[in-house]
């Protein structure tokens, strides 16, 4: 037996022992993540305990090393924890912004201090980030934006404003973009910092989506007052970090187009709509079309998302660019499994409130889709990137 063989069969003993029943259950929505911060109020018991314990092992970031809270695991063994993981169906002990976007920034950019600060409060769950990256006049062309940063000394005063802040007014701290040198071309000029989301200064508001229900917030700084030491990397180099961290949320975003939906794939759940023929098959053909379709599509895109995982762990220089790939088929993806979704359940897809629909759960999440193909660079913009870095082709 190899030592990756006896490292499964540990894990394996470890997560039957220590994963809690209820964990092992699906997600049934927003409620059921466990986000982490401050004021985070645990949902149960069961959710505090299982996150307890998968940080005491670093497992909740399983990748960074022990020195910053992380399991110090090779891409190997990561991949078994997640296998292992997915076997007995244990829900994610800690979702993230710090896990999926700042942790990676600050392990390639970050002062060692600033590494000792930050990551292992978001190992732990400690602390909850937000991003604040687009504003009201930048948003796919997010190098316009217009957030000032002034020096004053040994601090900097942030004025100005960020649109769409996930969770801003839930969460404890923000990774930001700000412009540090207006005189210089716009790429140039802006800087990378962080600062703590309950300072003077800082307000939020939050925007309402058509579903009804939004994470997203409007959020406004009037003369924040940031320390310098919390700028990351180097001041005016803010665009590197920036263009790193997108592909990680990309990577991120795209990642909802894989997998199942409340433990069940899309032909399932038309099927517990729809019935079943005398054959066994789902009792649509055209749906039935749809929904295979769907299935073997998130099968090779799944198969897709792993060979670039494994061919970035080998080389070390991350996905990069093809997270342009992964983020538009992954998204694109997820709007046609939801709107597979909506066509199964018929006019009864459409009931916004009540018991019967959880208050409307599946429509308010297929409107939800639709931003899908925005956020984190809209479909567009990923195409023009998939065409100029990855095929080269000629500019038109």
């Amino acid at each position: 037996m190899d030592a990756l063989d006896s490292f499964r069969l540990e894990t394996r003993a470890w997560l039957e022992a220590n994963c809690p029943p209820e964990m092992r259950t699906p997600v049934r929505g927003d409620e059921d993540i466990c986000w982490g911060g401050r004021n985070w109020t645990f949902q149960s018991e069961a959710q505090k305990l299982w996150m307890e314990r998968m940080a005491s092992r670093g497992w909740t970031v399983p990748r960074w090393p022990k020195a910053y809270g992380g399991g110090g695991l090779s891409h190997e063994e990561a991949k078994v924890l997640k296998e292992e993981m997915a076997r007995i169906r244990a829900r994610s002990p800690l979702e993230s912004f710090g896990i999926w976007m700042l942790g990676p920034a600050l392990l390639a950019f970050g002062s060692e201090e600033q590494k000792l600060e930050h990551l292992p409060r978001i190992a732990r769950g400690e602390i909850r980030w937000c991003q604040g990256y687009s504003e009201p006049n930048a948003g796919s062309d997010l190098a316009s934006l217009q957030t000032r940063a002034e020096d004053a000394g040994d601090h900097f005063l942030v004025t100005g404003s960020k649109i769409w802040t996930s969770y801003a007014d839930r969460a404890d701290m923000i990774f930001c973009l700000v412009r540090t040198d207006v005189a210089a071309p716009k790429h140039l000029g802006i800087s990378f910092i962080l600062f703590d989301m309950t300072w003077p200064g800082v307000s939020t508001k939050p925007i309402q989506l058509i579903s009804g229900k939004s994470p997203f917030c409007e959020t406004f700084f009037d003369g924040v007052k940031v320390p310098k030491a919390n700028l990351v990397g180097t001041l005016n180099r803010g665009w590197d970090i920036a263009k790193y961290l997108l592909t990680h949320e990309r990577e991120m975003i795209g990642g909802g187009g894989g997998g199942l939906l409340g433990g069940r794939s899309p032909g399932q759940i038309a099927a517990g709509e729809l019935g079943l023929d005398a054959t066994g098959r789902l009792d649509h053909a055209m749906l039935r079309v749809d929904a295979a379709r769907a299935e073997v599509d998130a099968l090779a895109f799944a198969a897709t998302m792993a060979r670039y995982k494994d061919e970035a762990a080998s080389g070390n220089k991350g996905v990069g660019d093809r997270s342009a790939v992964l983020k538009y088929y992954g998204t694109e993806l997820n709007k046609r499994r939801y709107e597979l979704m909506m066509r199964a359940a018929g006019t009864s897809a459409l009931e916004w409130e009540g018991a019967r629909s959880n208050d409307g759960e599946r429509p308010r999440a297929w409107l939800r889709t639709k931003a899908n193909s925005i956020e984190g660079g809209t479909s567009e913009v990923m195409l023009d990137i998939i065409a100029k870095r990855l095929l080269q082709l000629p500019s038109a």
